[in-house]
């Protein structure tokens, strides 16, 4: 009787250490999983935090990209390894090891960016002194310019100027009717029928500009009805054809100078009216004046 009650005991004993044995193993188990799935949650944390902080850092380059004002190689191609660790850090697995390696190389890539964005805003500063300089130097080089343009334009009217100043300019230009005696004596007239002649009268003015020496000018008397007197001969310079009715050569000597001329009609004969004379230096009109035979 007390050998079954000393079996019955030590079953219970042991059959106690059992359920002891298996409620600990349980409670072990529980808790490997709870750490388990607790590491892996942490494990997505940090993964998500690490893909925000390259996603950041993406946007940074892209900034920096966008306002550089010449293409920055090193900016695009540092912007280029962090697309690429972020596309296997999505694919990579949730452990500890392979977190730690994504989060050296973001350390290292964030050490990257820091000495790029400094060299990049160091570059733009340098490129807006630059361009400020730049347009310093075309302001200097358009005023410059506006300078010797207005030089060219006052130089080239100068020369207009010395050119017209450098002509003989005939003044006082008279043309009237003459009668012719015998004796060679001559009477102004202003009647057309006892004008045997017309005498054309100026004075060539002094001009310091002018060298002294044989000069010519060209006369031309053109009739009521606009016919040339004279020889009525032509002469051409470049594009301009001249018909004069005399020319009058004489040589200058730097002072005042007074000449006469006289122009005959094929007939002998000068009608009635108003006549107008013309006095040309070359191709240009230098003087003109009227006259009338009644």
């Amino acid at each position: 009787m007390e050998n079954s009650n000393s079996s019955g005991l030590a079953l219970k004993i042991a059959l106690g250490i059992v359920v002891v044995l298996f409620l600990g193993l349980g409670f072990y188990t529980s808790n490997v999983i709870k750490e388990k799935n607790d590491q892996e949650i942490e494990l997505v944390k940090e993964k998500e935090q690490v893909m925000a902080d390259l996603s950041n850092m993406a946007k940074q380059y892209d900034l920096a990209i966008s306002e550089s004002e010449v293409t920055n190689e090193k900016l695009i191609e540092a912007r280029g390894r962090i697309e690429q660790l972020m596309d296997s850090l999505k694919i990579s697995q949730n452990s500890v090891n392979s977190l730690w390696r994504y989060k050296k190389k973001f350390l290292a890539l964030e050490e990257e960016m820091d000495v790029l964005l400094a060299e990049n805003d160091r570059l733009k500063v340098e490129n807006k002194l630059l361009a400020s300089t730049l347009d310093s130097t075309q302001v200097q080089l358009a005023q410059r310019t506006m300078f010797t343009d207005s030089l060219l334009v006052q130089n080239t009217e100068l020369a207009g100027v010395v050119k017209n100043a450098s002509i003989l300019q005939p003044v006082n230009l008279k043309g009237f009717g003459v009668i012719e005696r015998s004796s060679g004596k001559l009477i102004p007239t202003e009647r057309a029928g006892r004008s045997d002649k017309l005498r054309i009268c100026f004075t060539v003015a002094k001009n310091q500009l002018v060298a002294s020496g044989d000069k010519e000018l060209f006369v031309q008397v053109i009739d009521p009805f606009n016919n040339v007197l004279g020889v009525n001969e032509q002469i051409e310079f470049e594009d301009t054809v001249l018909n004069y009715s005399l020319i009058s050569m004489f040589n200058y000597e730097n002072k005042n100078l007074d000449i006469c001329e006289f122009v005959t009609s094929a007939d002998g004969k000068f009608e009635k009216g108003t006549y107008k004379v013309n006095v040309f230096n070359e191709s240009e009109l230098v003087s003109t004046s009227e006259f009338t035979l009644k």
